[in-house]
């Protein structure tokens, strides 16, 4: 009897879209690199600071809910300059409305970061 693979190959293929998407949003968005960096220094400070297991969930959540937001935009971004390449209003409109939500999920990253961290620095 021959074994149906396609559920098993179809989530394997979805993984590797999934990986080269965030490799090209890494490596040719500026916005994304400057966050990608942040991330990564501030899993270093809660290594060095030895942040609780609870701090760990919310700055991973955090971290992942802004790259996540941002490449959203991104997408948002470059299907509105490929749908429409010159200014447009209500693309403009689109555009500015995917910037709003990353500021909203890069205010909580920042009200994340500022609570596990000032106390970390004021009791050094």
């Amino acid at each position: 009897m021959k074994t149906d693979h396609s559920f098993v190959t179809g989530r394997l293929k979805s993984f590797k879209y999934a990986i080269r998407g965030a490799y090209k949003l890494v490596s040719t968005e500026h916005s994304i690199m400057v966050q990608f960096f942040l991330g990564i220094a501030i899993t270093v400070a809660g290594f060095y600071f030895n942040i609780s297991k609870t701090e760990w969930l919310f700055q991973t959540m955090a971290i992942g809910l802004v790259l996540s937001i941002e490449g959203l935009n991104t997408a948002v971004e470059k299907i509105a300059d490929f749908i429409h390449p010159n200014f447009h209003d209500k693309i403009g409109f689109i555009k500015d409305v995917a910037a709003g939500a990353v500021f909203f999920a890069a205010v909580a990253a920042i009200a994340v970061g500022l609570i596990i961290y000032i106390p970390k620095f004021q009791n050094l």
